[in-house]
């Protein structure tokens, strides 16, 4: 066995490895950028090494210094984690040359599942069914378009390198085809260095799930599947283990053919290998078709450990330090559900835009799973993927492993940035989801009901408004009386960028009349418990500076507006196009003098690992263009001014 390993990663999945290693009795080497030095997983390893700035190609895609670093430690393997280097071939190569083991694949079977078209082509000849599409050597747009033609519309655009949706653009119909083309390819060349793309059969009602397979080089078992449908933006939101309304000879078929997959490379450690199934006629095994194999641990690992009682970090550090695979097949065994959330800093109403902001407070409920590589006081970067947390409850049954995520994430609580909770508990709560209805288009069918806003009641604006005076503790007999007189204060709020006004008056029996509109309700606080209007309210308060954030269910964000503050309204009319947050300007697709119309691409962001269009607001032309590509902006920038049409046809 190691005794000490190097975490090439950061974040939740970096403190994840330091955890079973600890349990494991191996000492653990962090690597970090400067945005991490004071980072979670830096404080739980034995040791730390800064391998460079906060961009990722100045420090965690920087495979000479992370080696560097193993070397100078005294580490005698890496762990890659997840994304980074950690299906990069060349890194793998590179660790074996430096006298260190990787803890995963070999590079071999890294390239050969790297590389979607090439990929396909080598499950084709090892008997795993594949989707029909073209992927082919010829990379001509008039080609692919031709191609896509003979597939027949809708059609998928794909990224032959990396995943995660990137270098993924869904074509409905010919018209469309060219802009989505070059969308994907400028998306995929900057995330993955490759450009090439192969062109897949869109199946209309598609559910993802995925096998996990684990493999020591010889033999291959699998650890059955994950449902992993509920997606925005090619994104996974909930995973779930098992897939509900999986059938046993579904499960057979998909096992057989994921351990095939893993079989025909020679494969050690952990893998994924992801299906796309036509749930149209429930789950049959005929309909199930091989997507891609992630060469490395998924996010959404912890459902399945969840559901088979297998540590898959310490599989792979045994597998990896030589031993054989710890179990066969017919001694796996799965039992009850499991289900997991993604907890995200960002703006769900805004098109789930990533957001920065400092976690001013931060408290997970017990009785879950929670894997996070964040704490109170830290910040989000705009340099990394906006994960905050995973939340992971298991239960006996589907059902009760639903309710139990829904009252987890219901006593979630997080200020300082805004979060996608309000929109998982909805997710949790869907009866399309609960009834196990699931496919990947569940999500923008019903996006409308699902990002709206959570409306705070009545008894939750009282109990900021007493948040926003300081009236949270018990009140004596004299706290409202100046001169024997009571005290009325007024006291102006804003929800959602709506101001509202209150008028508070502490009583001399400790209860206080909150005016809202045209109704007094009294309020008190008693050994911890809100009353308003006789009825208990389980709120947590959390005020920092003039925000207030009321924790009841939901979390409902207030701002307490400066009374002596000038209403300004933000004006223009859409003519300043702003940076939403630091980003790079990907791409600039207007010049002065251009006319737009609502709705036109005018630039693309690139921040958070996304793709980001700049929309024009109104129609108009182009003013200022203050941007060139390659610049990187500050939130807020301005990026384009547009003008109102100067003249036009006599009327």
């Amino acid at each position: 066995m190691f005794a000490k390993i190097l975490i090439a990663n950061r974040g939740e999945i970096a403190c994840r490895v330091i955890d079973t290693c600890a349990r494991m009795g191996v000492a653990t080497v962090a690597v970090y950028s400067d945005a991490d030095a004071g980072a979670r997983h830096v404080a739980m390893a034995d040791e730390a090494v800064w391998i460079g700035g906060p961009r990722p190609a100045d420090s965690y895609l920087r495979g000479d210094a992370i080696i560097a670093a193993a070397l100078s430690r005294g580490a005698e393997a890496i762990h890659p984690g997840y994304g980074f280097l950690s299906e990069n071939p060349d890194f793998a190569a590179a660790v074996g040359a430096a006298g260190l083991v990787f803890i995963g694949p070999s590079a071999d079977a890294i390239r050969a599942m790297g590389l979607k078209d090439a990929a396909k082509t080598l499950m084709e000849r090892a008997g795993v069914p594949i989707v029909p599409g073209y992927h082919g050597a010829s990379q001509h747009p008039e080609h692919l378009a031709g191609a896509a033609d003979a597939i027949g519309y809708p059609v998928l655009i794909k990224a032959v390198a990396g995943g995660g949706g990137k270098g993924m653009r869904r074509v409905a119909c010919p018209a469309d085809f060219p802009q989505a083309l070059d969308s994907a390819r400028r998306e995929a060349l900057h995330a993955f260095g490759n450009d090439v793309v192969l062109i897949e059969k869109y199946v209309e009602q598609p559910r993802h799930i995925e096998v996990q397979v684990f493999g020591d080089g010889m033999r291959a078992v699998h650890l059955f599947e994950r449902d992993c449908s509920l997606q925005r933006r090619h994104q996974k939101v909930i995973e779930e283990a098992p897939a509900p309304g999986m059938t046993a000879a579904m499960r057979a078929a998909m096992g057989q053919a994921a351990v095939r997959a893993a079989q025909a490379i020679g494969y050690a450690g952990a893998g994924t290998v992801e299906f796309i199934v036509d749930g149209r006629d429930g789950l049959r095994p005929d309909r199930f078709w091989f997507m891609e194999m992630n060469t490395r641990l998924q996010v959404e690992h912890p459902v399945t450990e969840a559901i088979t009682g297998i540590d898959l970090v310490e599989w792979q550090v045994r597998v990896a330090a030589g031993e054989p695979l710890p179990c066969a097949q017919e001694d796996l065994r799965i039992t009850g559900h499991a289900v997991e959330a993604r907890l995200y800093a960002e703006d769900v109403a805004k098109g789930f835009l990533p957001a920065t902001g400092r976690l001013d407070h931060l408290r997970f409920p017990d009785g879950v799973r929670v894997e996070t590589g964040v704490r109170a006081g830290d910040a989000i970067s705009p340099w990394y993927d906006p994960m905050i947390a995973k939340i992971i409850a298991q239960g006996p049954t589907r059902a009760l492993a639903l309710r139990k995520l829904s009252r987890a994430l219901a006593g979630t609580q997080v200020a300082g940035s805004v979060t996608n909770l309000a929109f998982l508990r909805r997710l949790c709560e869907h009866a399309g989801f609960v009834a196990g209805e699931v496919d990947t288009g569940l999500i923008a069918r019903d996006l409308s009901g699902l990002v709206a806003l959570p409306e705070p009641c009545a008894r939750v604006r009282v109990v900021a408004v007493m948040a926003a005076l300081g009236l949270t503790g018990p009140l004596g007999p004299v706290a409202g009386f100046t001169l024997w007189a009571p005290l009325r204060r007024t006291v102006r709020l804003a929800y959602a960028g709506e101001p509202f006004e209150a008028v508070a008056e502490v009583m001399t029996d400790g209860t206080t009349g909150v005016t809202l509109g045209d109704r007094v309700h009294r309020v008190a606080r008693r050994d911890g418990i809100w009353r308003v209007d006789d009825a208990s309210v389980a709120a947590d308060c959390v005020v920092i500076g003039s925000a207030v954030t009321v924790f009841w269910g939901d979390g409902f964000a207030f701002d307490v507006l400066d009374p002596l503050a000038v209403d300004t309204v933000q004006g223009g009319g859409g003519d300043r196009i702003e940076a939403p947050m630091p980003g790079l300007v990907r791409a600039v697709m207007v010049s002065v003098g251009d006319l737009v119309a609502t709705g036109d691409r005018l630039a693309v962001l690139e921040a958070m690992k996304m793709e980001h269009a700049l929309i024009a607001g109104r129609d108009g032309v182009v003013a200022e263009v203050l941007v060139q590509p390659g610049a990187q902006v500050a939130a807020g920038a301005v990026l384009i001014v547009l003008a109102d049409v100067v003249g036009g046809a006599d009327g």
